[in-house]
């Protein structure tokens, strides 16, 4: 993504956009990288909803998206959300063409509103896709598979809504910055406390707009060094007093929910902005990886330039990795030496790398046609194409 400069007039209204290093910020990389691994940990192993409070993969992937989008805007705005539509929307055709044709050919038929038009949410992520809440029949799959893939599009909608409206945004944000990033959290409040209540088809979209835009438009103010320019002090204390808002709303519910702030809109909104707040405010924007961290630039290249790939198949993939392990018992050296790995939720998300790393080199490359750059099965050199997912 190259760098070009905004009109003077933007830079008027929001200050110059602090120098940032050609080519790739690898620091956002790698913040990237740890949040999706993070989310495929979650997926995969079973009562860790603390790790939403750990590390909040998903505000973090909301905030690098909307720096990255305010960097294309740069450009003009037709141009560029053609450009992410067709990155985003051609990696989710080949997932949704997959897990549809599977649900189909067992036999399950759409009894949604819409019926078979409602199928074309799966392929335009705007709303609440349709999928059997069983599907497959008895046998050591989890059979709520497609289910937990349908719900697992509730990203790829709000990133596509946000990007939609980003144009629109970018220019309040320019114009009013503080009450514009700070919007989102009177709905999301409004909507936490109970004052205001949705009807079920607008619940779960809007809920999840508002509980993540904050997070998109602190990536602008990332961008546009209005972050930067805040001491460091107030920084500290601004984000930290959003992380305390959060942990308190979770702690309320508790009982409720559990330590999972995927339950708790509310305290997810508070605590994933203030957490970015602060890794956004110490970006250090590395051209390179630190030395120590050296060994880890080839994983990270991968996972940046798969970024749709990995989130969309992981689920699907954790799923499948149940019937594995029973293969595994099925091997008696196995069975008698290494029991306790065989019982091991850490055996299961190295599967679902393992067959991560097939779908990566099966469709993977999809998403390079959707970017107009050369095919490759598995990119880890270091010439660094952009990101896909949160770019």
């Amino acid at each position: 993504m190259t760098g070009e400069h905004r009109p003077t007039l933007q830079r008027t209204v929001a200050g110059p956009p602090p120098a940032h290093v050609p080519g790739r910020d690898r620091y956002l990389d790698l913040l990237r990288a740890a949040a999706l691994f993070r989310v495929v940990a979650y997926h995969t192993f079973t009562g860790v909803g603390w790790l939403s409070i750990a590390f909040p993969a998903m505000g973090v992937m909301f905030a690098l998206a909307g720096s990255l989008m305010a960097r294309s805007l740069a450009r003009p705005a037709g141009p560029v959300l053609r450009s992410r539509a067709r990155r985003l929307l051609l990696p989710l055709w080949v997932f949704a063409a997959v897990v549809l044709g599977v649900v189909l050919w067992q036999g399950w038929r759409p009894a949604t509103a819409g019926g078979w038009w409602s199928l074309l949410l799966w392929f335009v992520p705007v709303g609440d896709a349709p999928a059997p809440a069983s599907a497959g029949g008895p046998g050591p799959m989890d059979p709520a598979w497609a289910l937990q893939s349908a719900d697992l599009l509730w990203y790829i909608r709000t990133y596509f809504w946000l990007m939609l409206l980003s144009p629109l945004l970018l220019r309040a944000f320019r114009r009013w910055p503080w009450p514009t990033l700070l919007a989102p959290l009177v709905p999301a409040v409004l909507l936490g406390v109970g004052v205001v209540t949705l009807p079920a088809p607008f619940d779960s979209p809007v809920t999840d707009l508002v509980t993540f835009a904050a997070c998109w438009l602190l990536g602008f103010a990332h961008h546009d060094g209005l972050l930067a320019r805040i001491p460091l002090r107030r920084v500290l204390l601004g984000g930290g007093a959003l992380m305390a808002a959060g942990l308190a709303w979770a702690w309320l519910h508790v009982a409720e929910n559990g330590w999972d702030l995927y339950l708790t809109p509310l305290a997810q909104a508070l605590w994933s902005l203030g957490a970015c707040v602060l890794l956004l405010r110490v970006s250090p924007s590395w051209a390179v990886l630190p030395r120590p961290l050296r060994y880890l630039d080839p994983a990270v290249t991968l996972i940046n330039n798969r970024a749709v790939t990995i989130y969309l198949w992981h689920n699907v993939l954790a799923a499948l990795t149940v019937p594995l392990t029973d293969l595994l018992w099925g091997v008696p050296a196995l069975e008698r030496s290494v029991p306790w790995l065989l019982d091991s939720a850490w055996l299961q998300l190295v599967l679902v790398w393992v067959l991560l790393a097939g779908v990566i080199i099966a469709v993977g490359w999809v998403e390079d046609v959707a970017a107009r750059r050369p095919p490759r099965l598995w990119p880890t050199g270091r010439a660094r194409p952009r990101a896909t997912l949160a770019a």
